[in-house]
């Protein structure tokens, strides 16, 4: 039965093993793409490498090799083994307590972001005033730093930094003052034509204090000579592409602003004494006692202030392609998003897996915690109990005291327990949510089989990671992506499974239905539908202002589209003079 579980979809190329050298590579990578073997695919690679023709855009810089003084823990590789939501961002108007309600539903969109959080509330005698940190929320606010949090409106914002340091001056919300008031802004996305509008306001004098594309949108903000303050707002997201979810507050407006195509996720509601609620995903909505009303729809600029609410569109916008990895990842299964149910995705994506890639199995346990939903639709479907295999830690931090003497896997066994009682000679399906570098799911699957487990059988409720995204997502860059350079077999033997299964491409558009069409396959596909120009950052803020390091450091962690060669010798020699 094993040996016909694989449907189509997940169907495996012509075995090749990769510990042999090759003239060619397997059919499912690009001739373009440089075949890595199992040793060779380690992130701390010297070679400046080249990603698939998956992918559009050419010579990225391998964003791990121009940090020799970067500290990486013995478990990074399981840390960032997933990829990252950038952030979440809140919005509140007109609740007496808005800055302790903000608080409270940035505890509620904590998973988007731990590196860094912030508020900024409007006073009553029209005064913006700010509380940012590094940090998760608990540990950058106090009763006594919400006191200085005054006023009925309020904006949040919490902050996932990668590689690299996390500055205090990178967390949002940004202020800044301008000739006719000031103004803040909390972003969800990445904007993928930051660097050429960066360059452009520099030429013509705009001084910029932080790394981050959001300060780019004060500076638009800033020029525009548009009157009232929300057509400043409309001109400034007009010249902006990629993905933008926004809410900006001055002394007596609320503004949130979602781009064309809908990348990211914004919701609103509504409390019981009219207080109006925005947020990343609507389980900050519950927490607060706020009703969901609606999405903020792609393109809309929705104004509140004193008269209510208005609704203006942004601009002409195409088709919606909301980001499918929210629904696979990154939101809570509690959440509504994109007007779909999160937990009932993640149970329909289990439920195919056991449909179209069956294995005889005892026991069917999920990688926690974001494979729990889709596991237990995959065993409801099998007709096989669910149980947890692993235990998760979660009191484990990102930095801890590691004994002298190596312990192997020793960062997984910090946060994942095997239950033995469950696995001790069971043939055992492992339902994760993707698989990213492999690093962690080849751990994983060591840990099961040192716990007696007899078989394991690796079922994915995603379809193969080949291409990085640069919407607001980290994800690695190509050729660190285990998919982007093996096939489904070869996965499986660097894993150490005993079988593998993604999901189904074709499969996850046909359980979306008429929905499909409306959402960013990027990842899986390499198919962008926003072309990145100039430089785009791919993950993260890699450096903080250009101002430290090597040319190389500088340089890593952007993609340089060769449209604009232009472009990128003048950065060439800005960095010269700095450096």
């Amino acid at each position: 039965m094993a040996a016909a579980a694989l449907s189509s979809a997940t169907a495996t190329a012509t075995r090749l093993s990769p510990s042999k050298s090759v003239d060619k590579p397997p059919s499912s990578v690009s001739s373009k793409t440089l075949y890595f073997t199992a040793t060779q695919s380690k992130r701390t690679s010297k070679n400046l490498l080249k990603t698939s023709s998956k992918n559009p855009i050419s010579d990225v810089i391998s964003a791990f090799d121009s940090y020799p003084d970067r500290q990486i823990s013995p478990f990074d590789d399981d840390v960032d083994d997933k990829p990252r939501e950038e952030c979440g961002v809140v919005g509140i108007y007109g609740d007496p307590e808005a800055s302790r309600l903000c608080y409270l539903a940035l505890h509620a969109l904590q998973h988007r972001g731990q590196e860094g959080a912030g508020i900024v509330a409007a006073t009553p005698d029209g005064i913006l005033k700010s509380v940012t940190g590094v940090g998760l929320v608990s540990e950058v606010f106090n009763e006594s730093k919400l006191d200085q949090l005054p006023g009925d409106n309020a904006i949040g914002h919490v902050r996932y930094s990668t590689a690299g340091q996390s500055m205090l001056k990178n967390v949002q919300p940004f202020v800044a003052g301008y000739r006719f008031g000031r103004v803040g802004v909390a972003h969800n996305g990445n904007v993928v034509n930051y660097q050429t509008l960066r360059h452009e306001l520099e030429e013509n004098g705009s001084i910029f204090g932080t790394s981050s594309d959001t300060e780019v949108v004060l500076h638009l903000i800033a020029i525009s000579k548009q009157r009232p303050f929300f057509l400043r707002i409309v001109e400034a997201c007009e010249k902006l592409k990629g993905a933008y979810s926004m809410v900006f507050i001055t002394e007596d407006k609320l503004v949130a602003v979602r781009d064309p195509f809908g990348f990211r996720p914004l919701v609103m509601g509504r409390r019981s004494n009219g207080a109006i609620v925005f947020a990343s995903e609507t389980c900050a909505l519950d927490l607060i006692e706020a009703t969901y009303e609606r999405e903020v729809n792609p393109g809309e600029v929705l104004v509140i202030d004193k008269d209510g609410v208005q609704s203006l569109c942004l601009m002409p916008h195409p088709e919606p392609k909301s980001c499918i990895f929210e629904h696979i990842y990154f939101s809570l299964p509690n959440s509504i998003v994109f007007g779909m149910s999160v937990y009932e995705s993640r149970r329909k994506f289990g439920e195919i897996l056991a449909t179209e890639a069956p294995v005889d199995c005892d026991v069917v346990i999920a990688v926690p915690d974001s494979g729990v939903v889709a596991a237990l639709g995959y065993a409801a479907k099998a007709g096989v109990p669910f149980q947890q295999g692993l235990i998760r830690s979660h009191y484990v931090g990102r930095t801890f005291i590691e004994p002298s003497q190596r312990i192997r896997d020793f960062g997984v066994k910090l946060k994942l327990s095997p239950v033995r009682a469950v696995l001790e000679g069971k043939r055992v399906v492992v339902v994760d949510d993707s698989i990213v570098r492999g690093t962690t799911s080849s751990k994983i699957v060591r840990l099961l089989k040192e716990a007696g487990a007899k078989e394991v059988h690796m079922r994915i409720a995603s379809p193969p990671i080949i291409a990085s995204c640069y919407y607001g997502v980290d994800t690695p860059s190509p050729e660190e992506l285990i998919s982007n350079r093996m096939n489904v077999e070869e996965i499986r033997e660097f894993i150490g499974s005993d079988s593998l299964a993604f999901l189904g491409f074709d499969s996850l558009k046909k359980m979306l239905g008429g929905d499909s069409s409306k959402f960013c396959y990027a990842c899986f596909s390499g198919d962008y539908p926003v072309q990145p120009s100039g430089k785009v950052k791919t993950v993260g803020d890699f450096v903080d202002d250009g101002l430290n390091g090597s040319v190389e450091s500088i340089d890593a962690g952007w993609l340089h589209d060769s449209k604009e060669k232009g472009l990128d010798v003048d950065y060439e020699q800005d960095r010269k003079v700095v450096v």
